[in-house]
Order: structure tokens, then sequence, then C-alpha cells
């Protein structure tokens, strides 16, 4: 996906959670090529009756993140979208996504939105990231819970600090 090579700003909608990707299709349409809309997911395994299956969540339930350049009547034309509760602001501006933020998701979901499984081994209480999204980021991993095998990793968005849990494989010392 070319969004991730954009040097333009990146921006959110905030939108009903659940509904992220019905306003990502409405904005794609109302917008055209004019805009790269993107909702980050990630990749968790979920028991549910005893079997275990891949479900894809929302990475950041309730916003939608858009690069490219918006200007006064592409802010108007977004309100009239059904879905949109509010394009974030920061006073009279819109508010911009810090360039170290998205970086950092971007590193993540790697040309695609979904962040998939990053394989982890841990030794001596060290986690070591082998390969996956998380590989050389094992700094922003707060917890590893082995028996759901889900990462606990700290990043900051929108200028606050989020905890989200995302997949990995928990591999054995040789």
């Amino acid at each position: 996906m070319s969004s991730y090579q954009r040097l333009k700003d990146w921006y959110a909608l905030f939108v009903a959670t659940g509904d992220e990707e019905n306003v990502k299709e409405r904005v794609k349409y109302r917008f055209q090529d004019k805009l790269d809309i993107i909702v980050p997911k990630r990749k968790l395994k979920e028991r549910k009756d005893g079997k275990w299956s891949v479900k894809i969540r929302t990475m950041f339930p309730g916003y939608v993140l858009l690069n490219g350049e918006i200007n006064t009547e592409d802010y108007y034309n977004m309100k009239g979208i059904p879905g949109i509760i509010k394009l974030l602001r920061n006073g009279e501006s819109l508010l911009k996504i810090d360039r170290n933020e998205i970086e950092i998701i971007n590193r993540l979901t790697y040309n695609d939105e979904t962040i998939g499984y990053s394989n982890v081994l841990i030794e001596n209480g060290h986690v070591m990231v082998v390969d996956g999204p998380l590989l050389s980021l094992e700094g922003y991993i707060v917890s590893i819970n082995s028996r759901k095998g889900r990462a606990r990793v700290r990043l900051d968005f929108l200028g606050e600090e989020r905890t989200v849990e995302l997949g990995v494989s928990i591999l054995q010392p040789v």
C-alpha cells in the first residue's frame, strides 16, 4: 500500500466503534484517490468453547486514519459522511498525528492494515523478537502472555500512551 511511503500529514477521524470499515469505505468513495485511508488491525488468537481461532480486531477502536491534504472544503464534505463523529482538531486547526507515532504504526502494519504475528524467544526473562512486526521494537513490549499468545505493547497514539495486545508465537530455545 503506497500510503506508508507518503510524506503528507496524517489525521484521525473519530467514528462509532465497530463502524470503522464502513466509514473507511464511505470516505474512500467520497474522496476517490485524494486520501489514503487505513484502519489498523491486528491478528489475535482467541479461544471459544475450547477451540482456538484467529480473529482480526481493530487496533484503535473508534478511529480511522487519513493520509493526505485536507482543505476546508474537504473538512465540510467529511462532516456529511454517515458514521463520522468528528475529525479530530487541535484548537482551530486539524490535529496532525505525530510523525513518530505514525512511524511505529507503519512499521507494525508494514504495507498492510493488519498486524500479523511476531516470533518471540524468551530466555532468562528477556524477550527477543526473532521476526515479525515487533522486530527491533522489544522496548515497546510491556509483557507477554504465553498462554494466550499475546504481547502487551505500549504505543503513543494521538499524544496519549495506550497499551494494545498483539499476537505472538512463543519459540522454544534450542
